[in-house]
C-alpha cells in the first residue's frame, strides 16, 4: 500500500533554508557543489518542473527501524534538492511499504510506476526484495537505487538501470577478512541468515579468507531462518565447536542479529569465541542488543563521526531536522536520492533512459568525498572500516571504535570478478 506524501518538511524550515541559501549554510559547512561546475550539458537545458520518485521501504516487519532511518535520509535529500539553486526541478514522491517479501516489493514497484508515474525508484533493505525490483526496473526502463547489500544486485543480477550507493558485502568482506586473518586467525564458524544477504556474506568472506590464508577452515556453519525467534539450537551447535575455531562470523542484520546476539550473550557465547559481524555497528543493532553488543567486531559502512567529504555538514543538518544522529541507512537514503538528482540535472532530462547513460562514471561530492557509480557494474566506490563495539562512558548503547580503514579502490573487487556484464 502506498503512503502518500509531499516532498516538504515544514514551512518554517523551508523559509529558513531559503533565507540561508540552502542546506550547506544551515549546517555550517557546504554540502553543495555536488553536480559539478557545469551540471547541464551545453546543448541541454532542464525544461521540466518536477520529477516523480517511488520510495520503496520495509516500513513493517523486522527491518522497520532501518527503513525509517533510511526514509529520514531520503526526506532530507529531497528537501535539499527542492531548496537548492543547483537543481532546476523539484522531486515529488510517494512511499510504498514493501514489507519483507519479494511479492509485496514487486507489487509496490509496479504501483509506483504504473499508477503514480514514477520514473525513479529507491529503497529496499532486504536483498531478496531488491533483487526482484531489479527486474521490475529493467522491464519498465526506470532507474533504481537499492538499499540492500547482496553483491549480486550489482553483480550477476546487475542491469543498466540499477545504481547502488549502499556498500555491498564484497566491500565489507574485504576489510573484515583482512582484519580477521591478521588479528584473530583463519578457522571460522558461521551463522548466516538463510536468505540472499546472509549467503552473500559467507560467499564473499570465504572467498577472501581462501585468498589470504592457506590454512583457512570452515569449522561449522548454521543457517537460521531470517525470521527466527529462538536461536537455542543454533547457539548450542556453535558453542560445541567454539574451541576449534578462531572466530564466529555472523551474516545478518536488523531484528535477527539483535535476537541472536542477545540470546548468545545469555548463553555465554561471547566468552567462548570472538564474534565478527557485518552490521553490528548499526545504531539500531547496538541499541537493541545493549550489553550483548559490547566487544563485538563489525565491518563498518558508516558512523556519524567520520571526517570524510561533507559528512559533518550532513550530520549537523540531519540532527537539526530529526534531533538524532544519522546512521548507515540514513546516509544511503540521502546520497541515493542526491546522486540520481545529480544525474537528472547533468542529463537535462527526467527520462530514465537518458539519465542511466549519464550516471556511470560521473563523480559526485558526497559524505565520503568523491565517489562514482563504476561504469562496469554501477556499484559506488565507497571506503570501508573495521570497528569494535565498546562499552560507552555513559548509557548502555555501545560506541564504535574504528580499528582500520580501506579506501574505496582497495575495498571494491575488480570488475572482472563481479559477474556483471554491462
Amino acid at each position: 500500500m502506498a503512503r502518500r506524501n509531499t516532498a516538504r518538511l515544514g514551512v518554517s524550515r523551508r523559509t529558513m533554508l531559503r533565507a540561508a541559501g540552502g542546506l550547506g549554510l544551515v549546517a555550517g559547512g557546504s554540502i553543495a557543489g555536488c553536480v559539478g561546475e557545469s551540471p547541464v550539458a551545453d546543448d541541454e537545458e532542464v525544461d521540466f518542473d518536477t520529477v516523480q520518485f517511488g520510495v520503496l521501504e520495509p516500513f513493517t516487519g523486522d527491518f522497520a527501524a532501518l527503513a525509517e532511518e533510511r526514509h529520514q535520509g531520503e526526506l532530507l535529500a529531497i528537501d535539499h534538492v527542492n531548496e537548492s539553486d543547483e537543481y532546476d526541478f523539484e522531486i515529488e514522491y510517494e512511499d510504498y511499504d514493501t514489507q519483507l517479501n519479494a511479492e509485496d516489493g514487486v507489487q509496490a514497484a509496479n504501483q509506483a510506476i504504473e499508477r503514480d508515474g514514477a520514473s525513479f525508484l529507491t529503497g529496499c533493505i532486504s536483498s531478496s526484495v531488491a533483487l526482484a525490483i531489479n527486474e521490475v526496473a529493467l522491464a519498465n526502463e526506470v532507474v533504481y537505487t537499492p538499499g540492500a547489500a547482496d553483491v549480486s544486485i550489482t553483480g550477476e543480477n546487475c542491469n543498466e538501470y540499477v545504481f547502488r550507493f549502499e556498500t555491498n558485502t564484497a566491500q565489507i568482506a574485504e576489510v573484515m577478512a583482512q582484519w580477521t586473518v591478521d588479528n584473530l586467525g583463519d578457522r571460522i564458524m558461521y551463522s548466516v541468515a538463510d536468505y540472499a544477504y546472509g549467503h552473500s556474506v559467507k560467499t564473499e568472506f570465504e572467498r577472501r579468507m581462501e585468498r589470504l590464508s592457506d590454512g583457512y577452515e570452515d569449522v561449522e556453519t548454521v543457517q537460521p531462518d531470517l525470521a527466527a525467534e529462538d536461536f537455542e539450537a543454533f547457539i548450542s551447535q556453535l558453542m560445541g565447536h567454539a574451541d576449534e575455531a578462531d572466530a564466529l562470523v555472523i551474516g545478518a542484520t536488523g531484528g535477527h542479529l539483535v535476537r541472536l546476539l542477545a540470546q548468545g550473550f545469555q548463553r555465554g557465547l561471547h566468552e567462548e569465541i570472538p564474534i565478527v559481524t557485518t552490521t553490528a555497528s548499526f545504531f539500531v543493532v547496538r541499541a537493541g542488543a545493549g550489553e550483548a553488543a559490547y566487544d563485538v567486531y563489525s565491518g563498518t559502512r558508516y558512523i556519524p563521526g567520520l571526517d570524510t567529504g561533507n559528512n559533518q555538514a550532513f550530520v549537523e543538518a540531519y540532527q537539526e531536522e530529526y534531533g538524532e544522529l544519522p546512521d548507515n541507512f540514513s546516509r544511503v537514503g540521502y546520497e541515493s536520492i542526491r546522486m540520481v538528482a545529480n544525474g537528472i540535472q547533468e542529463a537535462g532530462s527526467r527520462d530514465p533512459t537518458v539519465v542511466k547513460d549519464v550516471l556511470p562514471g560521473m563523480v559526485h561530492e558526497t559524505i565520503f568525498g568523491d565517489v562514482e557509480f563504476r561504469e562496469c557494474d554501477h556499484q559506488s566506490t565507497n571506503p570501508v572500516w573495521m570497528g569494535r563495539n565498546v562499552a560507552p562512558d555513559d548509557g548502555e548503547i555501545a560506541d564504535v571504535e574504528i580499528l582500520t580503514e580501506l579506501s574505496g579502490d582497495e575495498a571494491i573487487p575488480p570488475c572482472e570478478e563481479t559477474g556483471c556484464d554491462l
